[in-house]
């Protein structure tokens, strides 16, 4: 019995998207693991922050595992990483960690849900993933963030679609 509420270990697809118009964008992670699909909200920093570690820790494997075949780590695989429907999300991620289990050379990703109440037990999901996976997870998902408001050049606050209003212009 799995320490999880839904654990994809491994998963057959991973991505990460967003629904909306820039600057009320809906941002998700999902899951496969064959039949089952999860799909997690999460935050767009909460994405830009899984793309750039998940670099930094293939960086790292490579360094520690030099007898591991870095052209495997490059290979992007060329799959559709758009959602999936139905897009019904378990839960909200509050929290989320990413590591690596060497003996199955794959990547894990941990996340936890927040709760309303203080004694419910907190939702959980864990994925685990190939390095192409996550490779292609990462390059996507900074894809997917970059596509948002385009951040004004003085204060570096978003601009809006219908204009923007510069303190520093003041």
């Amino acid at each position: 019995m799995s320490d999880y509420t839904y654990d994809l270990n491994p998963v057959t697809r991973i991505t990460a998207h967003a629904v909306g118009e820039p600057g009320k964008r809906v941002f998700y992670l999902q899951a496969r693991r064959e039949r089952e699909l999860v799909s997690l909200i999460c935050e767009k920093e909460q994405v830009r922050a899984l793309a750039h570690h998940i670099n930094q820790l293939l960086e790292d494997i490579a360094e520690k595992n030099p007898l591991l075949s870095s052209s495997d780590d490059m290979l992007v695989l060329a799959s559709d990483m758009s959602l999936e429907e139905p897009l019904e999300s378990r839960f909200r991620i509050a929290q989320m960690g990413i590591g690596y289990d060497a003996e199955r050379d794959l990547i894990i990703l941990v996340m936890q849900g927040s709760t309303e109440e203080e004694d419910e037990t907190a939702p959980t999901a864990r994925f685990a993933a190939t390095r192409q996976q996550m490779r292609a997870l990462s390059e996507h998902a900074a894809q997917v963030v970059s596509k948002g408001r385009r951040i004004c050049g003085n204060c570096g606050r978003p601009i809006d679609a219908s204009g923007h209003f510069c303190p520093q212009m003041n």
